[in-house]
């Protein structure tokens, strides 16, 4: 299985569509926080607006997806002449409407939802990622046509199926964006796309098998460079560290094998590459914020 596929796996995700929103002239659209294991996504199909968060602006065109892993509070503002107006919200059966005010020029197209994730490996998973995420997939290609095509159709169509086909769209947009390297807009690098192959010859490596002896020594030698390059190299293609990589793999996937409950939490330790039960459990506290025994009670 590829990168992203196993990691899509892990995490179990779930899409929802929450709102399309088309905006006119000078709009300001408040987006209020999502829970602390949701993350709120936008999909722009047509014209161009700014998000607002965390004190930054970022400005989006037609193509681009943004994915906010901590889903605060944030801003959409579009740019047009004449004061700036609030929106009205329609509900509908599967996702709700929102306009400006009134009717204008430069309208946009931009579709709103969230993620959650049914293991907790998909939460620690996006608490990986730039916060924001900004991709460009650019408005041409073919793959943007086909899928803004394909929600702009059940959007308004909202028949039997939509709910469903607009999920598996936005779920399908995540592994873009966790696969998305070249023209990204984040201010940190993407550990799941890296564009050095023998960085990625590491991070597939570790993928396939998180409990094995990882060393350093190892891992360089599996990107064939030096010790000191290759540590350089690593931080400066993924945005982490070596040691803060492996971790937090090796959470992960303690976090979807606690699930199985006939597996005791010494094994588990010991198959993400821990020989101590108890330096396991304070990995795992620190990574997930409670004890493995814990944890497995409450999945």
């Amino acid at each position: 299985m590829d990168t992203i596929s196993q990691l899509m796996d892990l995490a179990r995700v779930q899409a929802r569509l929450d709102k399309r929103c088309l905006l006119a002239g000078a709009t300001v659209m408040d987006v209020p926080a999502y829970g602390d294991a949701e993350a709120a996504f936008h999909f722009l199909l047509d014209g161009e607006c700014t998000l607002e968060a965390g004190g930054k602006n970022y400005a989006l065109k037609a193509g681009d997806a943004v994915l906010l892993p901590s889903s605060p509070p944030h801003r959409i503002r579009t740019a047009g002449a004449g004061r700036a107006q609030g929106v009205v919200e329609a509900q509908g059966d599967f996702f709700d409407t929102i306009r400006s005010d009134s009717a204008g020029e430069g309208v946009i197209d931009l579709f709103c939802g969230h993620y959650t994730f049914g293991s907790c490996a998909g939460v620690l998973l996006v608490r990986s990622l730039p916060d924001p995420l900004v991709v460009s997939f650019g408005e041409g290609g073919e793959m943007v046509r086909t899928m803004s095509g394909l929600m702009r159709q059940e959007a308004v169509a909202e028949g039997p199926g939509t709910s469903a086909i607009l999920s598996s769209i936005c779920t399908a947009l995540l592994a873009m964006v966790l696969r998305q390297s070249t023209g990204r807009l984040a201010e940190t690098p993407l550990w799941t796309a890296v564009d050095d192959k023998r960085i990625a010859l590491v991070i597939n490596a570790v993928l396939r098998d998180p409990g094995a002896d990882w060393s350093i020594e190892r891992l360089a030698g599996i990107a064939a460079l030096a010790r000191a390059t290759f540590l350089r190299r690593f931080v400066k293609n993924t945005g982490i560290t070596v040691g803060a990589f492996l971790t937090n793999v090796r959470m992960m996937t303690a976090a979807d094998l606690l699930a199985d409950r006939e597996l005791t939490v010494a094994t588990v330790a010991s198959k993400v590459g821990y020989h101590s039960e108890s330096a396991f459990a304070r990995a795992f506290q620190e990574a997930v914020g409670t004890t493995p025994g814990r944890f497995r009670r409450t999945v």
